[in-house]
């Protein structure tokens, strides 16, 4: 399998994704804002739409897209604080509606949007490893350096405003660091499934961990398992990658539900045992 140069750019690109993308889940799911990984994939097919219509790098124009989305939503969200969901559907509506009018504009465009919208291997190009790489470093950056405000901003805003944290920007830069994720991840598992990959992990991180750098670890772990299973069993069977990896994601989050249900019967079983 190692042996073809775009199985090696796939696995890099996956590893990549599986640490960043994970990771941003986290954050993500304690600020409430899990549509926002879903609503900017749907904007950035707009602007791989936008970049075949014009002649432009697809790659280079949807992560420019979805960067100017996240941003947008996040000044829309300070626009309608009372109504957070608001933006969301708003972007989300949009991004699809320029995707359709723009697809129509070109004969067999639609067709060259498969890999877009489910991932594939072979779709991995030099360019867009590169992009995710740099989007990796970046990220990594990010969370590091930025890790104690970014904590107290996820959990209450007010307190972080007080305790001198910059919170509109540091907001601004979250968003415009998940755009950067989404775009990033597209070849990978498809634009229908980007929020899978980031949300799925962290679905399973939050419900097993005991601490916030625990679930980080857990979050990361699962989301780089379940992308190197995924892309090995997706080029032996010929399935479409991004769905493949959803899947076993989502077999492992009904797994450990399974498995903490029995522990918590086992448990009580264990605690009304008559002496």
């Amino acid at each position: 399998m190692f042996s073809y140069e775009f199985m090696q750019r796939a696995f890099w690109a996956g590893g990549l994704i599986g640490i960043i993308g994970p990771l941003l889940g986290v954050y993500l799911m304690l600020r409430r804002q899990v549509l926002m990984a879903d609503t900017l994939s749907h904007v950035s097919l707009a602007g791989v739409a936008l970049g075949s219509v014009l002649h432009l790098n697809p790659a280079l124009s949807g992560f420019a897209i979805a960067v100017i989305g996240g941003v947008v939503i996040e000044q829309l969200r300070r626009s309608y604080r009372t109504y957070s969901e608001l933006p969301v559907a708003i972007i989300m509506t949009s991004g699809l509606a320029l995707a359709v009018v723009l697809m129509s504009l070109k004969q067999n465009l639609s067709k060259s949007f498969t890999s877009y919208l489910f991932g594939s291997i072979v779709a991995v190009s030099n360019t867009q490893l590169l992009i995710i790489a740099i989007v990796a470093v970046i990220g990594l950056a990010f969370f590091i350096v930025l890790r104690r405000p970014l904590y107290n901003l996820t959990f209450d805003e007010e307190t972080a405003s007080i305790s001198g944290v910059r919170v509109g920007l540091l907001s601004f830069s979250f968003a415009v660091l998940t755009g950067m994720t989404v775009a990033a991840a597209m070849p990978v598992v498809g634009v229908l499934l980007v929020s899978a990959l980031i949300v799925l992990p962290a679905s399973i991180a939050l419900r097993i961990a005991s601490g916030f750098t625990t679930a980080i670890l857990i979050s990361i772990g699962v989301g780089l398992i379940g992308v190197f299973s995924g892309l090995t069993a997706s080029y032996y069977i010929n399935t479409p990658p991004g769905g493949t990896i959803s899947l076993i994601l989502l077999s492992f989050l009904l797994i450990s539900i399974a498995v903490q249900k029995l522990i918590r019967r086992k448990n009580r079983r264990i605690i009304h045992k008559p002496i």
